[in-house]
C-alpha cells in the first residue's frame, strides 16, 4: 500500500510517500510544495493544488494521511492552513482516494511512543524507520513522512484489531 502523507501550509506543504509491505516501510518519495508569499492567496492554493494531483497522478498512492488542524493563538495562520488544508483535500477527494487525519500527538505517540516527543526526536525515528542516511529537510518534510508512518502503523493495528492476523 503507497501513502502519501502531507503537512499541510501555504508557504511549505511537506509531502511523503512511503511503501508498506508487510511490516516494511520503503520511502518512495518526498519533499515539498513551495509558494512565493508575494503571490495572491488564491495562486498559492492554485498551486498546491495542482502539485498535488501531479503527486497523486505519478506515485498512484491508495490514501492520503494528512495532519489535523487545531486551533492555536494565531487565528490567522490557522485560517490559511485551513484553506490549503482544503485544497489538499479535494485533490485527494478527486483522485479518490481513502481520507484519514490524525493530530500531533497521535504522531507522537506513533513514530516515538511518548505524546510530549519534541520534533528532533520525531525527526530522528523518521530517519531510523525508514533507514534515510539523514533526515529530511525542510522540518515539514519530515513531519509529512512522520504522518504517513502513523498512517502505517494506524492500517496494520486496524487489521490487528478487527481479525486480519495475516501481516
Amino acid at each position: 500500500m503507497r501513502i502519501l502523507g502531507i503537512d499541510p501550509g501555504v508557504a511549505i506543504v511537506g509531502f511523503g510517500i512511503v511503501e508498506k509491505k508487510g511490516s516494511q516501510l520503503k520511502p518512495v518519495q518526498y519533499g515539498s510544495i513551495q509558494t512565493a508569499s508575494d503571490l495572491h492567496m488564491a495562486a498559492r492554493l492554485k498551486q498546491i493544488y495542482g502539485a498535488t494531483l501531479e503527486l497523486i497522478e505519478e506515485y498512484q498512492p491508495a490514501c492520503l494521511a494528512i495532519e489535523k488542524l487545531f486551533f492555536n493563538r494565531n487565528v490567522t495562520t490557522a485560517i490559511t492552513v485551513g484553506q490549503a488544508r482544503g485544497v489538499l483535500l479535494l485533490a485527494a477527494e478527486q483522485k479518490r482516494l481513502s481520507i484519514s487525519e490524525y493530530t500531533p500527538l497521535q504522531v507522537k505517540m506513533s513514530v516515538v511512543g511518548y505524546g510530549q516527543a519534541e520534533k528532533r526526536q520525531i525527526q530522528e525515528m523518521v530517519r531510523v524507520l525508514l533507514k534515510l542516511k539523514e533526515i529530511p529537510k525542510p522540518d515539514d518534510v519530515a513531519d509529512a513522512l512522520a504522518i504517513a508512518i502513523t498512517h502505517a502503523h494506524s492500517s496494520t493495528l486496524e487489521k490487528y484489531i478487527y481479525g486480519d492476523t495475516s501481516l
